[in-house]
């Protein structure tokens, strides 16, 4: 049975939907709201993600967001919002389609149907454990081996996501600082060293012999689990 997520404030359209799912033989959890929606998403693992973009506590491209820090689960986002810069934004963020209400329910089970068959493996883990610290890309927390938090910047928790979300992957230098600081900055090379040594420093048992965060000189970096510290 296929495990279906539907995120959406509208309890009587989410109830209906739900119902027209569920005789389908899909199996339905839905969430009112962006964090439970985002806790749910950890919990269950779905299969496919039904996203509102206007939800109370949060817009929906902000859970997009963050569900595309560590899953590449589908997601379909489900909105009122006509507009083509809506929808563009909401592709741009990770969105695999855009269907606007109302919808003809045969068309949304085959662009349901479409997204599954694109689904491929590999997700990252949300939750991310070692010797030394815990990453929750869900809550976006590091705590250390007691539960206390390791606070980091906005800035450095960046660095950690996109390194931590291509786990064992080499992360070029471009690609870092184009996806923590935009494209104007693909030749800031200099803010890497920084906020890399920042990281090390709060993260790593011996900063100076890196563990989890390896430089791959004149390439880019790396997060792993396997300990093999830098030469």
């Amino acid at each position: 049975m296929t495990r279906l997520l539907l995120i959406d404030d509208e309890e009587r359209f989410a109830h209906a939907l739900g119902i027209s799912l569920r005789a389908r033989d899909f199996d339905v959890t839905t969430a009112a709201d962006g964090a439970t929606g985002l806790r749910a998403a950890a919990d269950i693992k779905p299969d496919i993600v039904i996203l509102d973009l206007g939800l109370p506590d949060m817009d929906g491209l902000e859970v997009l967001r963050a569900l595309r820090a560590w899953t590449a689960v589908p997601v379909i986002v489900l909105s009122a919002r006509h507009t083509d810069a809506t929808k563009v934004a909401a592709l741009d963020a990770g969105a695999d389609d855009y269907v606007t209400k109302p919808f003809s329910i045969n068309e949304f089970l085959a662009r349901v149907r479409a997204a599954l068959r694109r689904v491929t493996a590999g997700d990252a883990q949300p939750v991310i454990e070692t010797e030394d610290f815990t990453i929750d890309l869900v809550a976006k927390l590091v705590t250390d081996p007691e539960g206390a938090v390791i606070r980091l910047t906005p800035t450095e928790w960046g660095v950690v996501e996109v390194l931590v979300r291509n786990q064992g992957k080499l992360v070029s230098q471009r690609q870092l600082l184009q996806e923590v600081w935009g494209p104007a900055y693909e030749r800031e090379t200099n803010y890497l060293r920084v906020y890399l040594a920042a990281v090390r420093r709060k993260l790593e048992p011996v900063p100076s012999t890196p563990r989890y965060f390896l430089t791959e000189p004149g390439m880019g970096y790396r997060f792993t689990t396997v300990h093999e510290p830098e030469p």
